[in-house]
C-alpha cells in the first residue's frame, strides 16, 4: 500500500503549491471588483511627486477608479488623447474637470491625464495608464 501512495503524494504537493502560487500572483482573480486608487497617494494630484512614477508597480484594470484630489484654485484634470498627452495640450473632445475631487473610471486600453495648463503639464502633472481587461470572476 505504501508503494502506491509514494508517486501520488509528490504530485499532490506540487498541485497544492501551484494553486497557492496562482492565488498569490493575482488575488484579484477571486474578487474582480474594481480597485479605487487615490492618485498621488497622500500628496494627491500635485507637482510634489512625479505622476508617471506613481503608476509604476500598479496593475490597472478597466473599471478601476482613480480619485484625483487637488487644489482647484491651482490645478485641474484633463482627460486627453495621446496627442494631447504628448504635447501637453487639451485636444478637441477632451474633458476638463476642476472640482478639486474627481472620480474617473478607467477605460480599457490607454488613458491619458494632464493638467490643462501646458507649463504645469510639462512640469510633471501628466499621467498615462494602460488599463488591461479585468481579471475573470470565478
Amino acid at each position: 500500500m505504501t508503494r502506491m501512495l509514494t508517486p501520488i503524494l509528490p504530485a499532490a504537493v506540487l498541485v497544492i503549491i501551484m494553486l497557492l502560487q496562482f492565488q498569490a500572483i493575482d488575488s484579484r482573480t477571486l474578487d474582480s471588483k474594481p480597485v479605487t486608487y487615490r492618485v498621488g497617494d497622500e500628496f494627491g494630484w500635485d507637482l510634489t511627486i512625479d505622476m508617471q512614477s506613481w503608476t509604476r508597480g500598479k496593475n490597472f484594470h478597466a473599471g478601476d477608479i482613480l480619485v484625483f484630489v487637488y487644489d482647484s484654485q491651482s490645478f485641474d484634470v484633463a482627460l486627453v488623447n495621446q496627442t494631447g498627452f504628448d504635447t501637453c495640450t487639451v485636444n478637441d473632445g477632451a474633458k476638463v474637470l476642476d472640482s478639486g475631487k474627481n472620480k474617473i473610471q478607467l477605460a480599457f486600453g490607454a488613458n491619458y491625464f494632464i493638467d490643462s495648463v501646458a507649463s504645469v503639464c510639462a512640469g510633471g502633472m501628466k499621467m498615462a495608464i494602460n488599463a488591461t481587461a479585468p481579471p475573470p470572476s470565478l
